[in-house]
């Protein structure tokens, strides 16, 4: 699926019929407010979406596969490079939104050695910061070190709720990096360099991405779900479903809980991330011949779970369903303690210095804890990869496609695998909130096939398995049960479900005259 992106003319090329009335009339909007603004049009548009992931939940940084899909709800920038520099050596950003009292005007000289970014500071042009040093990396990998990226005023709008669970940094960074690929002309970007450039430059803000939510953003393509593989490299295929009766529908539904991974980082998801690299260094080293280095890879602490058990089914002619099944039984032998595990305990474990644990696990981005709970975020890992399969063979493997004219059953099996995921997030991992457990409930007594929480966690969005024809009957008991007893604005009342079709990804809109 790499290639370049997509650049496109009409909108249609982007979005659903049912969209275009209200993206043409957004679109417009922006590109008058970037001419009031600028005094000059907008030369073009990068735009990059939020994503909804459907199964493989908090693995892509351990490198397991995931099932995501690309959504409406995006990132637009509108750009022009037609400014010049203040001070010799650097070049210049304007940077605006179009909610310019939430997130107010930025103009900063940037010095042509280094793109400073200060992440612990919570400052929404870092994102566009992050992607500005990413994409220069790659312009200056093809061009020389002293390539001169050109000056930029760029105006964002963007419909990703910020910290629900959609991926709203991911959408900015890949929309932003392309957006500088654009103006210091690049024609053709290769998908899967800026999905690359997109996660390392996520990190730069302070969070342990993983991958998923960056290629999701940028390879996703209107109809199907999109397989992420992260081994042996970077891919990613579409996946469609079968036909089924009742139609199979996405729900998204708000929790309007805000997690914000950059912000609370720390007690949950480069927590999380930190237990799983802990957890692959003491498997390795109790499972594993004696001597055996864990391999270095793309995980975001340079090794990850998948390297395990890479090494430890080294020439197996095992099936990876029939090795995840054994590693969750090996897992649970080899780590006993539920209560967590010190930071002396896994030095010892790895055989290895608590200085050196400390190094190498807890120094490149701030964690608190005092317990390790690596057993269960290993079993977490190793359940939700099997189920990733599972549910890859319900809808690709013919022998178990649905043959009948009513699917409800085959229907029910797709969803139990989302319910399994839930309670592996809330039980196992950690990772979900009494109100998203609450919109799950509701939703499933309502006529849900599945319901979990999608994304980061602790707050965010829920994703629904739903047949077509009870939408409505789930919206309604939603409203009335969950969204009634909060005080919401009518704004967050009609973004609060969302029923969502697999959408495009990233794509370049070139203008004429500042136009659509």
């Amino acid at each position: 699926m790499s290639g370049p992106v997509p650049t496109v003319t009409a909108l249609q090329d982007i979005y659903t019929q049912q969209a275009l009335a209200d993206q043409t009339a957004r679109w417009n909007k922006l590109l008058d407010k970037f001419q009031a603004l600028y005094g000059s049009p907008a030369q073009f548009v990068s735009r990059s979406p939020g994503r909804v992931n459907i199964i493989g939940e908090h693995i892509d940084y351990s490198l397991y596969s995931v099932l995501p899909m690309g959504m409406t709800p995006d990132v637009i920038l509108a750009v022009s490079t037609d400014l010049e520099p203040s001070q010799d050596g650097t070049y210049k950003i304007k940077i605006a939104n179009v909610d310019n009292e939430q997130f107010p005007t930025r103009e900063f000289d940037v010095s042509y050695s280094e793109v400073e970014i200060d992440a612990t500071i919570h400052e929404w042009t870092n994102y566009f910061r992050s992607g500005l040093r990413g994409a220069l990396q790659l312009l200056r990998k093809k061009y020389g070190d002293d390539f001169k990226p050109k000056s930029m005023e760029v105006l964002m709008d963007g419909t990703v709720p910020a910290g629900g669970g959609l991926s709203s940094s991911a959408a900015f960074v890949s929309a932003s990096a392309l957006s500088v690929m654009i103006a210091n002309g690049e024609r053709d970007v290769d998908k899967k360099a800026l999905t690359e450039v997109a996660i390392v430059s996520e990190r730069a803000v302070g969070v342990n991405s993983g991958g998923m939510d960056q290629s999701a953003s940028v390879f996703s393509e209107r109809g199907s779900a999109l397989l992420v593989s992260f081994t042996p490299s970077l891919s990613a295929r579409p996946v469609y479903f079968p036909k089924t009766n009742p139609e199979l529908c996405f729900m998204v539904a708000q929790s309007f809980v805000t997690s914000n991974k950059q912000e609370t980082g720390p007690i949950h998801y480069n927590l999380r991330v930190v237990e799983c690299s802990m957890a692959a260094a003491y498997l390795n080293a109790k499972l594993c011949p004696k001597g055996t280095e864990l391999p270095k890879d793309a995980g975001p602490l340079g090794v990850s779970i998948r390297g395990f058990h890479q090494n430890y089914f080294e020439d197996s002619q095992k099936s990876m369903p029939e090795q995840l099944t054994e590693l969750i039984e090996l897992t649970k032998s080899a780590l006993t303690q539920e209560e967590g595990y010190t930071v002396e305990e896994i030095a010892s474990g790895i055989g290895i210095t608590v200085e050196e644990v400390k190094a190498r696990f807890m120094s490149s981005f701030p964690v608190r804890g005092e317990r390790f709970k690596i057993r269960q975020r290993a079993l977490h890992v190793f359940t939700e990869a099997l189920r990733v399969l599972q549910f890859l063979s319900l809808l690709e493997d013919p022998a178990l496609a649905p043959d009948s004219e009513h699917t409800i059953e085959y229907n029910g099996k797709l969803g139990k695998l989302l319910n399994e995921t839930q309670d592996s997030c809330r039980d196992v991992y950690e990772c979900s909130c009494p109100e998203i457990d609450e919109l799950c409930t509701i939703a499933r007594e309502a006529g849900s096939y599945g319901s979990r929480l999608t994304g980061a966690g602790w707050g965010g969005c829920s994703v629904h398995l739903v047949p077509a024809d009870k939408i409505e009957v789930i919206k309604k008991a939603l409203l009335e049960k969950y969204y009634s007893k909060r005080n919401l604005s009518e704004r967050d009342l009609e973004d609060a479900i969302v029923v969502s079709r697999p959408m495009n990804g990233s794509a370049v809109f070139k203008l004429s005259g500042g136009k659509i």
